[in-house]
């Protein structure tokens, strides 16, 4: 009897080690089914609230691009030198006016001086006056350059229309003219230059100041970005379209024995094939030779900005090189 039960009991002990085993490993199978569900479920959250983050942020941008005058670079745009286009403007923007589909940009976001761009700024701020445009203006001593010590072929006393000293400040970039301009602004210079800066805002340029409406002052900085807008509002007055398109331009002077004779400081308005809507160069030291205009270049209604280039003639270079750069690209696309 003995015998039978201590046989029983070496039986059972042989067979409980695998029944303990497969208990044990039953659970830990239970319990990583349970974590992997948790998991998956842990990451359907978060891609749900990734998806709706995106979502709402696509909105933000879809609003930002229907307000904005210069669409949001596709990954087509070039940028910079890797378009192929190398230019010596330090900061460069080529936009198409329609779309405001951005071509090239180099450097848009730099704030800088931009001289007697300027001038755009000052006559939309004229011409929004509707102040009297026969109005007769007198150049006093008030309006020499003491700041940068510039020189002017307009004596002190000469007497002008509002008109005809737009006139010079656009084509020629007179900077006396400019200056009386502003003077005889209602509320006097100051509140000329206010308006200048209101005028900013209105267009959405955020990164522009103005402090003076001749651009001698380097204060008045811009970026390419915001002058493609300021640029896209100047084309906007056919004064300024005009005027600043005038290849030449022969103003009487009182005292003076013949007209003063002036011509346009963009030699591509003078002495070019090139199809321009809008035009106004620049320079101080500051700022370096700058230009920007509206042209239409292979079909295309461009906006173009350079700034800070070394040269006029390497300003003038540039353009060139844009202008066979699109060209090129355009016959390219025609013969693929």
């Amino acid at each position: 009897m003995k015998r039978i039960i201590t046989l029983w009991l070496t039986m059972l002990a042989l067979c409980m080690p695998p029944v303990l085993a497969c208990a044990a490993e039953k659970k830990p199978q239970k319990s990583a089914a349970s974590k992997t569900k948790a998991s998956n479920k842990t990451v359907a959250n978060k891609k749900a609230a990734v998806a709706k983050k995106n979502e709402a942020s696509g909105r933000i941008i879809s609003t930002i691009r229907s307000n904005s005058a210069v669409a949001t670079a596709s990954p087509s745009v070039f940028k910079d030198e890797d378009a192929g286009l190398k230019l010596a403007s330090s900061k460069a923007m080529i936009v198409n006016q329609e779309s405001g589909e951005v071509l090239f940009a180099k450097g848009t976001d730099i704030a800088a001086p931009i001289a007697s761009l300027t001038k755009l700024m000052t006559a939309m701020v004229v011409l929004d006056a509707q102040q009297d445009m026969n109005e007769k203006l007198r150049i006093t001593r008030e309006d020499i350059d003491t700041l940068k010590g510039t020189g002017s072929r307009m004596p002190i006393g000469a007497t002008l229309t509002r008109a005809e000293m737009l006139q010079l400040a656009l084509m020629a970039s007179e900077n006396r003219a400019a200056s009386a301009l502003g003077r005889h602004y209602p509320g006097g210079l100051n509140a000329f230059v206010a308006a200048m800066n209101a005028k900013a805002l209105q267009l959405g340029m955020l990164h522009s100041r103005f402090a003076d409406p001749t651009g001698l002052n380097s204060a008045n900085v811009s970026t390419a970005e915001d002058l493609v807008k300021m640029v896209r509002a100047a084309y906007q007055y056919p004064e300024i379209r005009h005027v600043s398109t005038t290849t030449a331009y022969a103003v009487p002077v009182n005292g003076a024995r013949a007209p003063l004779h002036y011509v346009n400081s963009n030699v591509l308005v003078r002495n070019s094939d090139w199809v321009i809507g809008l035009s106004k160069t620049g320079y101080i030291n500051e700022a370096g030779r700058c230009l920007v205009m509206q042209a239409e270049v292979g079909g295309q209604p461009l906006i173009i900005v350079l700034l800070d280039s070394f040269s006029k003639n390497a300003r003038v270079g540039d353009a060139q090189k844009i202008r066979k750069w699109i060209e090129s690209s355009n016959n390219h696309r025609d013969a693929s």
